[in-house]
């Protein structure tokens, strides 16, 4: 007699392979979406690489397109994605850090023109860096007041987010 317990073990659904393979196909949707750059980071062998390249030539010709991001799923199929899921994560983890430094920069800039100041003073004590543009962030923080009590486009407000991003990010 058979034990089905050896058999269950090893057993995996139609389902979750389905599942498995379309997981993986967006893991290579997300590679056709890097830059060149970015895709040199990742660990990938001459086949896959040939595979995206053709995928990128073909991008407005859908049928052909989506049979190419298939077949792209096939080859990583038949490949160890983990390395190729460690690079991928971090990208994913700088575009978040990005962003978020890109709000507080936001933020730091909305505090300045509200908050007068005191406001500056706390942003000096906090980022020494500003005091290499103090005259010009000064002037950049009345005219954006003035501009926002005026209802007026934005433009000093730019600039000082610009200002910002310069001296903080560089």
């Amino acid at each position: 007699m058979v034990n089905n317990q050896d058999f269950e073990d090893d057993w995996i659904s139609k389902s979750q392979l389905k599942r498995d393979a379309e997981q993986i196909q967006k893991i290579g949707e997300e590679l056709l979406a890097l830059n060149p750059g970015q895709l040199a980071k990742v660990p990938l062998d001459e086949d896959l690489i040939a595979a995206l390249e053709l995928a990128h030539k073909i991008r407005n010709k859908n049928e052909a397109y989506r049979r190419q991001r298939q077949y792209i799923g096939k080859l990583m199929r038949s490949r160890d994605i983990e390395p190729i899921e460690a690079a991928m994560n971090i990208f994913r983890n700088e575009s978040a850090l990005a962003n978020q430094r890109f709000h507080q920069l936001e933020q730091l800039r909305d505090n300045l023109i509200g908050g007068g100041n005191d406001a500056l003073q706390q942003a000096l004590a906090e980022h020494p860096n500003l005091n290499a543009e103090l005259q010009r962030l000064r002037q950049l923080i009345r005219q954006a007041a003035k501009e926002q009590s005026q209802n007026k486009p934005p433009k000093a407000s730019r600039e000082l987010f610009k200002l910002l991003r310069e001296l903080l990010l560089d």
